[in-house]
């Protein structure tokens, strides 16, 4: 991977991170259009440069963040953060064996196109207008949502989002609390990939560690200017044309696989 490739990776992640349309689906087809290997560095890229984008989130509601006196938005985070930590124990390995199948992403970003088309019209019964009605129990759900996206293509925003939809948040408080639930699920994905690097014997050398880093600034620069619009966006006009998009995009690359036109990482 070369730094220019690591720079496009990462603006691509910043774009993407909080529109339901899957950044890791998108960074998954990139580096296969780059035709760049799908070693373990590659993966571990993927997965780390999302931390940058997810620090955008701390940058923009900070007072949020560091405010101690409100525990419960802590508690919350975490129920919300519990289920993706034991779907992950269970199934991490099986999940990592599809990050290089973009035919799997494909299919994702298709079914799941198709499904925001109708996301609008399927919820339409709103209760919970703010984030302090955000009940303990209503975290836990939209953390089992967020399983879902655990499938490379699936968008872990399109899931998390429909979960508080599911639970009867208006779209201004679902990507909220989808964007602050990303925070310790991004940091905790990211010092597990580090981890299992370490452990299966693999040391950053010093360009990787500087793609890491270039990757983490960018994706952070990109995400920060693009957060508060990708918000204003999904509330203002809903999940539709993102569902249009996932459908072109999915299907264009299902008849580029048919047609022996070749993504697969190499």
């Amino acid at each position: 991977m070369s730094y220019f490739q690591a720079f496009i990776i990462a603006i691509v992640e910043g774009l993407t991170e909080f529109l339901p349309v899957s950044s890791t689906g998108h960074m998954i087809i990139t580096t296969s259009i780059m035709g760049i290997s799908s070693d373990d560095f590659t993966k571990l890229f993927i997965v780390v440069i999302q931390l940058g984008a997810i620090a955008a989130v701390v940058a923009a509601f900070w007072k949020r963040f560091v405010n101690l006196r409100d525990l419960n938005f802590y508690i919350k985070l975490f129920i919300g953060f519990i289920p993706i930590v034991v779907f992950g124990l269970l199934f991490k390995k099986k999940v990592d064996l599809l990050l290089d199948r973009v035919d799997v992403v494909a299919w994702s970003l298709l079914l799941g196109g198709i499904f925001l088309l109708f996301l609008d019209r399927i919820f339409t019964d709103v209760k919970i207008d703010s984030q302090e009605k955000v009940t303990r129990f209503d975290a836990l759900i939209i953390g089992i949502f967020q399983c879902i996206a655990m499938i490379p293509g699936v968008s872990r925003s399109a899931a998390t989002i429909t979960g508080g939809m599911y639970r009867k948040f208006n779209k201004a408080v679902a990507a909220e609390f989808s964007f602050f639930l990303a925070v310790p699920t991004m940091f905790a994905a990211t010092v597990k990939d580090l981890w299992d690097f370490k452990k299966a014997g693999l040391v950053l050398s010093s360009q990787q560690l500087e793609l890491l880093a270039l990757g983490n600034i960018v994706s952070f620069i990109v995400a920060v200017l693009t957060l508060r619009y990708a918000m204003f966006y999904v509330v203002k006009y809903g999940f539709k044309s993102f569902g249009y998009y996932r459908i072109i995009v999915g299907s264009a690359i299902l008849l580029m696989l048919y047609f022996g036109i070749q993504l697969e990482l190499v």
